[in-house]
């Protein structure tokens, strides 16, 4: 039988065991949602999921300049899209933060039917194109906005469970991040592109609150940079 005093003592002495037991157990704290810097297009098609497209060296400077928007925040874990353009654009925060960087197909940019052609009005018009077309609320020309959905928010809860704490940095690409940013306000996903909110280098951020995320904040890094930048990249 405890004693008095150990009897007293055992509810602070359940509790402190079990707030351990959570600590030990706690998921990041906040997803931040970034995009790619400027790409090098000499050509000014839409360059989807094609190879080669890097970096230009304005981009360069705006991927790190997006670095600083979490100076000093505890970022445990970095992951990014396996393309190019991605992958060099995480490197600044694997630096900045010492991570290595782990690719998510699921953070790839969405297929798109128009990739390697300039969106322009002679190709919209040409009778190949129509097809292509008939549905924006799809969209008819790639991958369904309610698939882009799913895969990011899939990725961002596996990435969100994968560390005890800290903070979560993906890189992605600016339809994606915009289909959780509309998913998870419920709105549409169908939207008029020229309206999207997700600059080159943009930061979106996520926390998880009763039991799915919701977006606390959006800062532009590289405002002073987007003036002079070319975004060809996205439909």
């Amino acid at each position: 039988m405890l004693s008095a005093a150990r009897a007293a003592a055992e509810p602070a002495r359940r509790h402190f065991i079990a707030s351990l037991s959570r600590l030990e157990g706690m998921p990041a704290d906040l997803v931040h949602l970034v995009r790619h810097g400027e790409v090098h297009n000499p050509e000014r098609v839409l360059y989807g999921r094609l190879e080669g497209y890097r970096l230009s060296d304005l981009g360069q400077r705006m991927a790190k300049a997006a670095v600083a928007t979490l100076a000093g925040h505890p970022v445990t874990a970095l992951r990014a899209s396996p393309l190019q353009r991605t992958q060099e654009s995480a490197a600044p925060w694997a630096e900045a933060f010492g991570l290595d960087v782990t690719l998510d197909e699921r953070l790839i940019e969405p297929t798109n039917r128009f990739e390697g052609r300039r969106m322009d009005g002679r190709t919209l018009a040409h009778p190949r194109s129509w097809p292509l077309l008939v549905n924006p609320r799809k969209p008819s020309w790639g991958e369904a906005f309610v698939d882009v959905a799913a895969r990011m928010l899939m990725a961002m809860a596996d990435a969100r469970e994968s560390v005890d704490s800290g903070e979560v940095v993906l890189v992605s690409h600016q339809l994606p991040i915009w289909m959780v940013h509309r998913a998870t306000a419920g709105l549409p996903l169908h939207h008029d592109p020229r309206r999207r909110r997700c600059a080159l280098s943009s930061v979106t951020s996520f926390a998880w609150n009763d039991g799915a995320f919701s977006e606390i904040g959006y800062q532009e890094p590289g405002a002073d940079l987007l003036a002079s930048s070319t975004d060809l990249g996205a439909v």
